[in-house]
Formats: structure tokens, sequence, C-alpha cells
């Protein structure tokens, strides 16, 4: 009795044992080091994923077309689509994201990657993308790749948990016709700007049609929140330190470059008035072609393709370092942690951010530039097409775009309250030495805290 009593117990232990085991087979733990290598397949059996992204009327019509050429490729898929306005995407992703229903598959910012990580938010793409013979990372802009990549330290290194949807290069229009108009020779598409040349040609683009001694046409319309960024970083200066640790626009060069920037238009007047912005905001005046210059990022292209007038894309005017300087923004695609059916979702991410099919449908529409290097590089040549410079877009990417500050750290509070209290200083209110003076602090209070919460996460 006592020794099958015995073998009872024993049997009784590994069942138990091998039912755990099973279980942990089936968690998505942010970091495991569980093989995934046989999980990596995709099911046969028919399934609905989920895919949340933000977008305009263009790329919603992209999207579904290539949405729905992957559902024909993958019978046994179905994607359903859930889009929202881009003012509304991050507030309702992380309601998701508390609400524990996070889609399947879904749009968000680079600079959230650390604390999506580090919450357990994201599934770690690793093992389902590296080795995959259907994807060259080489052939993928590096820039794009790395931004998506977190060791549980640093960003840009270590595991990827989530692709480039795409690549945004900044650029800077001008309105050709324009310059035609008053005679003035045409921007080196190669050589920038300085400030000073900047300045003295967009007083001679800056007219008064009518003579009613207000300005009919303006040279410039650069909101601060995306175009500072230029100014700031090619006269040599920064919104944070090489640690990532110190705010810096007290920097006597970020001053200068800001004054620069709010001078445009109450010093040298090339710039509409906030006022005047309201009654016709710079986009519209862009739109119409009242205004000679305007920044230019290929989610543009699409609409920019029946302005009236011609368009093309040169380098941003150089401040002190003689260099042009912009940002290159970028979204990501990841997958949920939770997702219970992960192969399929990263086939999905891997369609719309890694495949030749894909990336034509969305290059087509006019709605990004190229992710796949080789493709780039085809597309760029064509200058048939517009804008005809699109060689500026990979040489932003390539050579001189920078990722936002507000990306290296846990949350961007800090870099964000910069944009909030600027206003006085565009509008001559405050100089900008006074501003920084009493800004500096309080964003590096924030940023303390950020530090604080992100080294709290890592010991959750």
């Amino acid at each position: 009795m006592i020794k099958k009593k015995s073998l009872f117990i024993v049997m009784t232990l590994i069942l138990v044992f091998a039912t755990v085991l099973a279980g942990c087979g089936g968690t998505n733990e942010k970091n495991s080091t569980v093989d995934k290598t046989t999980s990596a397949k995709p099911s046969d059996k028919k399934i609905e994923l989920t895919f949340m992204y933000r977008g305009g009327t263009d790329e919603q019509a992209a999207y579904k077309k290539v949405i729905e050429k992957f559902e024909a490729d993958h019978p046994n898929v179905k994607v359903k689509i859930i889009v929202t306005a881009a003012d509304q995407y991050a507030t309702k992703l992380k309601a998701s994201i508390t609400g524990k229903s996070v889609p399947d598959v879904f749009y968000f910012e680079s600079g959230d990657l650390k604390a999506y990580v580090n919450s357990g938010v994201l599934l770690d793409l690793t093992s389902y993308v590296e080795g995959n013979e259907n994807i060259n990372l080489d052939n993928i802009w590096k820039y794009g790749v790395d931004l998506y990549r977190y060791d549980g330290t640093m960003a840009g290194q270590g595991n990827l948990y989530g692709m480039p949807k795409d690549v945004g290069p900044f650029a800077l229009g001008y309105n050709k016709d324009m310059f035609e108009a008053a005679g003035i020779p045409l921007p080196d598409k190669d050589v920038p700007y300085t400030w000073d040349e900047f300045i003295k040609v967009s007083k001679q683009l800056t007219i008064d049609k009518d003579g009613d001694g207000k300005s009919d046409q303006y040279a410039t319309g650069f909101n601060v929140n995306w175009a500072l960024q230029s100014f700031v970083w090619s006269n040599g200066a920064d919104w944070i330190d090489a640690t990532k640790t110190k705010v810096t626009i007290d920097d006597p060069k970020f001053v200068e470059a800001l004054q620069f920037f709010a001078d445009m238009q109450n010093v040298h007047k090339i710039t509409p008035s906030t006022e005047q912005a309201q009654t016709l905001d710079t986009y519209q005046r862009w739109m119409k072609g009242e205004m000679a210059f305007f920044p230019v990022g290929p989610w543009d292209m699409s609409t920019y393709e029946t302005l009236p007038f011609t368009y093309d894309l040169i380098p941003y005017p150089a401040g002190s370092t003689g260099k042009s300087a912009s940002w290159t923004g970028s979204l990501g695609i990841g997958a949920s942690a939770k997702s219970a059916h992960p192969a399929e979702a990263v086939e999905l991410i891997n369609y719309l951010t890694a495949s030749k099919e894909g990336m034509e449908a969305l290059v087509k529409a006019k709605v990004q530039i190229p992710n796949l290097i080789d493709m780039a590089t085809e597309w760029a040549a064509d200058t048939t097409t517009k804008p005809a410079n699109k060689e500026e877009f990979l040489q932003i990417v390539n050579e001189y775009g920078r990722v936002l500050p507000g990306h290296y750290t846990y949350n961007a509070e800090w870099y964000n309250l910069f944009f909030t209290d600027v206003q006085p200083v565009i509008d001559g209110k405050v100089t900008a030495a006074e501003y920084v003076k009493t800004e500096q602090p309080k964003m590096q209070k924030l940023l303390d805290k950020a530090i604080e919460q992100e080294e709290k996460s890592k010991n959750k």
C-alpha cells in the first residue's frame, strides 16, 4: 500500500509539473528568453487581428488597399481596422492600454518605447524578424530600425520592439513660381542659405501687392513646434546634453537661435503676425501660393500634388555651424505582448513595413518615402514626379536628420513644456534670454522626474 501511494504521489507531481510548463509556454514575458522559433509560424486557422492607426483621408485609403492585399495573401486572417484622427490617437491608445484591451497591431511613438517595454505592452519582435528570410534589415533605414531597439537601459540598441512604419524627414519647401516672378535666382538645392542670406531673400519675397500698406505675400510661416529645431541645431545648440540628463536651453547659442526665430516675425516682418495667422493660417497661405517657404514632409506629397504652383525642396538655412539641420520623425508599428496571435501580428507588421508589395502601395499613394533603401533610391532619382528634388528627403535621413529631443527620455513632458510656454517670445513680448532663464529650471525639474520614473519602472 505504501508503494502504491508513493507511486500515485509521484505521478500526480509529474502531471502538475507538466501542466505548469505548458502554461508557461503560452506567456509573452517581456524579458523572456524562450525560443519562439516554433511559435513564429502563422496558424492555418481562421483568426482576426485588430490594427489601430491614425491617418488622414489619403493615408486611410492607402492602408485600406494594403490591408485588403494582405488578407488576399493570407486567406486565414481577417484584419479589423480601428482608425482615429491624429489628435485623438494617443489618448485612445493609452485608454486601451489602461483597459487591457490593446490591439494586436498598432502605431506608437518612438518616445513611448521605453515605457511600453518596461510595462510589458510591446511584444519583443526580435526572434520573429531577425533571421526571417523575407526581411532584409540591411535594406531598411538603420535610423528607423534603431528607433525601436531597446536593451533595458538605452534606446537605440538591443532587442527590436517595433518596426518603422516610415521615416519622416522634415524638409524645407519653396515656391518656384514666386522666385521666378520676382526675378530672384532659385535657391541652391545643395548649399543652404546663411541666416543673413535667408533674411535678405525673404524680404524681397514679402510684398504688399495692392498698396494698402499690408503685406499680401510673405516669405515664411514656420510653426515653432516643428521648425525651431532646425535653427537651434544648425547653430550648434540643443534642448538636452549628451548624457540626456541636463536641459541646455540656457546655452547662448540656443538663445541666439530662438531670438532669430522670433525676429523673423517681429523685426524683419517676413512672417505673418499671430493675429494675422488667426485670420488665415500660414498653411492655407502656402496652399494658396501666398508664401515662399514652408516645411514639407513626405506625408504632404499627396495633398501638395494639386498646389496651384510648382514647389521643390531645399536645405534649411544654416546657422553658425554652416550646416543645415532638421528632424526625421517616425512612427513605429508594434504588436501587443498579450496578442493571442503573435506570429500573425508580426506577419502583418512586416507586410506593412518591410515587404515590397506593401511598400509599393503606400509609396504610390504619396503618403511616405519608401522604407526599403533600394526602392527609395530609385524613387528619388525620378525627377519627373513632384517634388523634383526628392533626394533632399534621403539626404535628411542619411546625413543631417535627427530625432526630436523628447525621444531620448522616459517621457517628453519636459520638452513639451518649452512649447507650451514659448508664445510670448514668438510674439515679441519676452526676449529669448529672459524666457530660457525662467524656463530651464522648470524643464529640468520635469526631466529629473522622468529619469526617476524610468528607474522605478525598471525595478518593477
